[in-house]
């Protein structure tokens, strides 16, 4: 238990670290993102893994769906969805 919790802080670390470096890199975090071309989950899987550690499919899933990128924070039938559909998300570029 205690190396898996040395593996993860060591993983956050790199993590921030790895964030830090795409912000120098690209002027910012959301700025690196939109410089993908991934247009589905699987690739954006594979783009995080290659930069990032303990990272997976729901983590990532989850963290693009919470920023608009991919599609299904909110059902097609909530009231949001149309709030949302309105600010133009990028998965609607996908759609």
């Amino acid at each position: 238990m205690i190396i898996r919790n040395v593996l993860k802080i060591r993983s956050i670390i790199h993590n921030a670290q790895q964030i830090e470096q795409l912000q120098q890199e690209n002027g910012s975090f959301k700025q690196w993102l939109e410089l993908q071309n991934a247009k589905n989950l699987e690739e954006w899987i594979k783009i995080f893994k290659k930069k990032f550690k303990f990272v997976g499919k729901e983590i990532v899933n989850e963290f693009l769906m919470s920023i608009g990128i991919l599609k299904g924070a909110h059902d097609e039938n909530c009231p949001i969805f149309a709030v949302i559909l309105k600010l133009n998300p990028k998965w609607k570029e996908n759609d």
